[in-house]
């Protein structure tokens, strides 16, 4: 029986049966336990994380051994950042982390939606704070050489009108230590938060982070970028790329979760269906993609664009790849796909850029819009 198979057949009988946060928790402990292991994690790194060297990405200024990473989310304080290097994620983006510490929301904050291949989660960026993951970050000792992205959103008690303020002091504590920095202004669980997402209300918070991180770290650039909703008209979608060029952002990440429910032909129960919160997973994947493609058109390769969204598999990616992205991203699939998740998407990517007429990744990226917009 192939490993995959066997995951599949461990989340039916053990996961599944679950409540999903616990569950999370769980296979989180052992994938921390096993990266302190040090035979244990050579072998899990030699058979979960082969390298490919058609693969190799730069982007950022940063060079990667490829192009998919993992998204923010799985691990909110940067407590395992080896461990998903381990598991093949070429980079590990860290957050969403506050200016304080907070618990989040109320439990039960995190559903499963099988039928769809689907997470509802309404966590509220849980996690220690900007001062502790700071802390964590400085003392961290690198077993596996991978990229660190951290995600930063506003404190739940921070008033809108204060924002600026939270995420410049973010920014102070953590640009240091982060390879490139993403402001997260499009969860639907922190409330007003998406509100900053309008280009009034973005500018300045972005130019106040840019500004800090410039003035935090002097010996080099650090990589800004921002991560929208997919929920965003076409035409806001087109004024924040507009802004990103204006500004001189490094990259934008499309997309974030869903508020939508109803547009997406959910096939789960619906008691499931009508929690609240951020819709993620493969129902997102068809919206993901329109909006990564539309702002390829619209920033072409003067800005990075990172794709997430609904990747399942190799075929996602490259299309995520295709349609303009130079960065991929994956999380809920991961907790359907389980530790073969990354193995499988760079031996997939490999062997689909091995038959197509690109020599490299990076002739790949934005091909299949350029077609359609020639």
């Amino acid at each position: 029986m192939r490993t995959p198979v066997m995951y599949k057949l461990f989340f039916q009988l053990v996961f599944k049966r679950m409540d999903p946060e616990q569950a999370h928790h769980l296979a989180f402990r052992w994938i921390r336990r096993a990266a302190r292991v040090p035979v244990l994690r050579t072998f899990a790194a030699a058979a979960l994380a082969p390298r490919h060297e058609e693969l190799r990405t730069e982007a950022l200024g940063l060079r990667m051994h490829g192009p998919f990473g993992l998204a923010a989310g799985f691990d909110k304080n940067a407590v395992a950042i080896d461990g998903m290097a381990m598991l093949g994620f070429d980079h590990v983006e860290i957050g969403t982390v506050t200016g304080e510490p907070q618990p989040g929301n109320p439990k039960k904050r995190l559903f499963r939606l099988v039928a769809d291949r689907a997470l509802i989660n309404r966590m509220g960026f849980n996690n220690e704070g900007s001062a502790a993951v700071a802390e964590r970050l400085a003392t961290r000792t690198p077993v596996f050489r991978t990229t660190v992205g951290v995600n930063i959103g506003k404190t739940k008690a921070v008033p809108e009108a204060e924002a600026v303020g939270d995420y410049v002091k973010s920014t102070e504590r953590l640009a240091a230590h982060a390879d490139y920095l993403v402001v997260n202004v499009s969860s639907p669980n922190t409330p007003g938060l998406r509100n900053l997402q309008a280009t009034e209300a973005l500018r300045p918070l972005l130019a106040a982070v840019r500004e800090a991180a410039d003035r935090t770290v002097t010996d080099r650039r650090v990589p800004l970028l921002v991560k929208i909703a997919p929920d965003l008209a076409d035409e806001d979608v087109d004024a924040v790329a507009d802004l990103a060029v204006e500004l001189g952002l490094d990259g934008i990440i499309a997309t974030n979760t869903t508020i939508a429910r109803d547009t997406l032909g959910l096939k789960s129960e619906a008691s499931l269906v009508k929690e609240t919160g951020g819709l993620s997973g493969a129902p997102l994947k068809e919206r993901s993609l329109e909006v990564l493609s539309r702002l390829y058109v619209r920033v072409g390769t003067r800005i990075t664009l990172v794709g997430v969204g609904g990747v399942e598999n190799a075929e996602d990616a490259w299309q995520r790849i295709l349609a303009g992205a130079t960065l991929v991203q994956g999380y809920s699939a991961f907790v359907y796909e389980g530790p073969f998740y990354a193995r499988a998407i760079h031996k997939g990517l490999a062997a689909r850029l091995a038959a197509s007429p690109y020599a490299t990744l990076a002739e790949a990226v934005g091909a299949e819009t350029r077609k359609v917009t020639q």
